[in-house]
């Protein structure tokens, strides 16, 4: 399993961002089964919805979000459940400068070892019992 963090949907959505390409190429990897399942939080949907939103179009924003929804390869993670784990985490990395969102990221990753995180996020790769890609 891997986890998939904001900034690596939105390169993947946008074709103007910088690691649009790389973005690409992992999310091949992701589709052929690389890695089994990818797991999308609730908390990391609402994110790429909302930046696309700003950076492209509604459009956009919500064919994206009908189409991660959907789609076979991803399974959405509701956050409500992993909330007090998640600032749990937040207190415990407070040396790594995490979002809520990002910290949520970890504390499931971290579930599900070796802790899979597709990323362009550099704060994750200073983090113990977490592996990047790319």
């Amino acid at each position: 399993m891997i986890v998939l963090d904001s900034s690596f949907l939105i390169a993947f959505h946008n074709e103007q961002d910088v690691h649009h390409d790389e973005a690409v190429r992992v999310m091949d990897r992701l589709l052929a089964g690389e890695w089994g399942t990818g797991l999308l939080l609730e908390y990391v949907a609402l994110e790429v919805i909302t930046v696309l939103r700003l950076r492209t179009d509604l459009g956009t924003a919500v064919s994206v979000a009908d189409s991660l929804l959907r789609a076979r390869e991803l399974q959405f993670v509701p956050c409500s459940a992993i909330f007090t784990a998640a600032l749990e985490t937040l207190r415990v990395e407070q040396r790594s400068p995490l979002s809520l969102v990002d910290a949520a990221i970890v504390t499931v990753a971290r579930r599900h070892p070796p802790g899979l995180v597709a990323t362009f996020d550099a704060d994750f790769r200073a983090l113990d019992r977490v592996t990047t890609v790319p």
